[in-house]
């Protein structure tokens, strides 16, 4: 509806300029919103007061001989008036609304989809944690947000490929492999110190119980379902592992380095399967895994500080190799290869990067803790230099999580290893609990996350205020449909494409009802466009209240035939909404509850 209110007056600028009542055809940016309060109109627009130093003429003056100029054959705008120094506020007729139901029902499952995107590939890469241990709450949040901007871009006509970043290579691998390790030292009774840089959780101690019972076979088999470990499966059957020996016994006998080596593998590959299970029990599933140590592998790190040096852009100075970020915008140069020979993780970063939009995307979002935001202009960095522009990567900054139970702040600490995991939030509340509540603020903002209000089956609860309307609605269809108003839910369709029925629809919240409805595709092309997911919960939240207060005022089923087919197409509009904005965010909508 922004879009014909645009055009309505787009036309009647043109039509005032030719009657002489405008100096100039030209037409600045303009915008077409909703006013805060709904006394001012439908839509507003601030066309005369941004036109006023193109026309010469004051901003009323201007209004007044737009007014002059509307053509409106269907009769949609009801009055229009000029308010404050030139705003055009606009109220529309009721019957200007009525057709968003029989296209809500003609679309279905597609309304609130567009185009914008034109198929642009655009690439989302989010979580992409440590296989160093499991993921946390944190976590939880960044992939719900990821996740759900990964949606909503597709749904708005984005080809979009969502992909996790394995970081399997450098320091904390080999941290991980000691952890482990000497855990293992510990379990056969070898005197040895566990260090403060070590990884400290529980899950480590499990981890090294587990690899230090195993036989050599059962290792060799676990290790040959790791697609990625072919190679070392490969060399390991060619050792002296004799598959009745037990994995800590055989450790034991070989160099340190070797053992730490082999528990790195090990450890690695089962904390990421564990990751890639608690992702799907999260309902996050990726297009693509990709491996840091594949970069390496490949050759493909070397290659990108080989190109960037013969762009002069990475240098040599007191041994090491320096990235040129500084030329960049960065606060100070910054290392690639240290004096050692090592690179750092930027070395990697800009080689993952520089191979991302080698492979066609036409965007890049990453999806990043807000901890790393000093990390950005590095990145920037390296996309400018490699000959892409600045706008063409995104990185989503997600704020930090204050678990709390009952309004009291839950205990963590990350350096005794005692903290929340991903998979005991979504055991205890729910996957959809979690999801809706991770999206209930901007990732901008720190967020307060309630384990008992997650459980609660009240209003307090916000992700089952809105999955009750759509259990209450599919519930009313059924109610209708048992007492032979309808002869089959399906009918309800039908009875959409008659704008004579649903003119019946005149109470002040049905019409609020659909006007909320009307507005859910310029709602997700909104939150497309700024990359902000909450939105669509925000709306969610709006429609939930607007409905049960019309539900609480008005009967659906009544003793008007006539009356009870047209709610019943406005209920089942709200019902399909609520189902495709759920689904974008990754939530459910149950039929029952």
């Amino acid at each position: 509806m922004k879009n014909v209110i645009k055009n309505i007056v787009l036309d009647a600028a043109g039509l005032a300029f030719k009657k002489g009542l405008l100096t100039s055809s030209v037409i600045p940016d303009m915008e077409i919103e909703a006013p805060r309060h709904e006394n001012h109109g439908d839509f507003s627009t601030n066309f005369a007061m941004v036109s006023a130093s193109v026309q010469k003429m004051a901003p009323r003056k201007i209004a007044e001989a737009l007014l002059s100029s509307i053509e409106d054959p269907e009769r949609i705008i009801e009055r229009a008036e000029i308010a404050g120094p030139g705003f055009i506020n606009f109220f529309l007729a009721p019957k200007a609304w009525y057709p968003f139901i029989k296209i809500i029902h003609q679309q279905d499952e597609e309304f609130g989809k567009s185009d914008i995107g034109q198929g642009k590939k655009v690439q989302v890469e989010f979580v992409s944690a440590n296989p160093t241990g499991p993921l946390h709450i944190g976590h939880g949040r960044g992939a719900a947000v990821g996740d759900a901007v990964g949606n909503i871009l597709a749904f708005s006509g984005f080809d979009v490929q969502k992909e996790y970043y394995i970081n399997d290579s450098g320091r904390q691998i080999r941290t991980l492999g000691r952890s482990v390790w000497l855990r293992i030292c510990q379990l056969i009774g070898r005197e040895s110190e566990f260090p403060e840089d070590c990884y400290q959780g529980d899950y480590i101690r499990d981890i090294a119980k587990e690899l230090n019972q195993l036989m050599g076979s059962e290792y060799l088999a676990l290790t040959c379902k790791s697609q990625d470990k072919q190679t070392d499966v490969g060399q390991l059957n060619k050792t002296d592992l004799e598959p009745t020996v037990k994995m800590g016994e055989y450790l034991l006998g070989k160099p340190e380095a070797e053992a730490v080596d082999i528990c790195a593998k090990y450890a690695a590959d089962k904390i990421l399967q564990g990751i890639k299970d608690d992702l799907v029990d999260f309902g996050v599933e990726f297009d693509r895994w990709f491996s840091e140590q594949s970069l390496y592998d490949s050759g493909r790190v070397q290659d990108a500080i080989t190109e960037f040096q013969s762009k002069g852009v990475i240098y040599e100075k007191d041994g090491a190799l320096w990235f040129k970020t500084e030329s960049f915008g960065d606060e100070k140069d910054r290392v690639v290869v240290r004096n050692n020979g090592l690179t750092t993780y930027f070395a990697s970063d800009i080689a993952y990067h520089t191979e991302k939009f080698n492979r066609g995307f036409d965007r890049v979002i990453d999806v990043w803790g807000a901890d790393h935001h000093g990390y950005i202009n590095r990145i920037n960095a390296s996309i400018e230099a490699s000959g892409r522009k600045r706008e063409q990567f995104n990185v989503i900054l997600v704020q930090l999580v204050n678990l709390l139970r009952g309004g009291q702040p839950v205990a963590m600490s990350t350096r005794s290893g005692e903290f929340v995991t991903l998979k005991e939030i979504v055991d205890e509340v729910g996957k959809d609990a979690a999801r809706f509540i991770f999206l209930s603020r901007s990732y901008d903002s720190g967020l307060d996350f309630d384990l008992e209000v997650a459980k609660q089956q009240t209003s307090e609860n916000p992700v089952y205020y809105v999955q009750y309307v759509h259990a209450r609605i599919a519930g009313i269809v059924t109610k209708a449909f048992e007492q032979g108003i309808l002869s089959d839910p399906a009918d309800i369709s039908t009875v959409s494409n008659s704008l004579q029925t649903l003119q019946l629809l005149v109470e002040p919240e049905e019409l609020k009802l659909i006007k909320i409805l009307a507005s859910f595709p310029e709602v997700v092309e909104k939150s497309a466009f700024v990359l902000h997911p909450h939105i669509i919960f925000t709306y969610l939240m709006s429609l939930a209240s607007a409905f049960h207060g019309y539900y609480n005022r008005h009967k659906v089923i009544n003793e008007h035939q006539e009356l009870t087919l047209a709610r019943l197409c406005l209920v089942s509009s709200v019902k399909k909404v609520i189902y495709n904005a759920l689904k974008l965010l990754g939530v459910s909508a149950p039929e029952r509850m």
